[in-house]
């Protein structure tokens, strides 16, 4: 997508996949800072019964201002690198919802 974004953004049928790595049992749920290319994305659910995923999709939606059915997990459902889908927004949007993110500290 953008060459100065850290995370690379894959757009295409409507919507825009983001690679993200979940931490879950974080001391507090976060969204922000970049490992290996992927968004960080801290949870403090634990990894049982998708309370992770869900926990993530949530803070997810929350730091792009878009509601939680507009994020989906389209890969690593069982993993902490997962790529999830944002639909509503276009790529040119993303990139500027979390450029702020990928800077933050982590």
């Amino acid at each position: 997508m953008s060459a100065d974004l850290p995370v690379v953004l894959s757009p295409g049928g409507g919507a825009v996949r983001i690679p993200i790595r979940v931490v879950p049992r974080a001391s507090r749920t976060t969204v922000g800072g970049v490992r290996d290319g992927r968004l960080l994305v801290r949870v403090t659910a634990p990894p049982v019964d998708r309370a992770a995923n869900d926990a993530a999709v949530s803070a997810l939606a929350g730091a792009l201002d878009v509601p939680p059915r507009s994020v989906s997990i389209v890969s690593g459902a069982t993993a902490r690198n997962k790529t999830v889908e944002v639909r509503g927004l276009t790529a040119v949007d993303v990139a500027a919802r979390i450029r702020p993110l990928c800077e933050a500290a982590p």
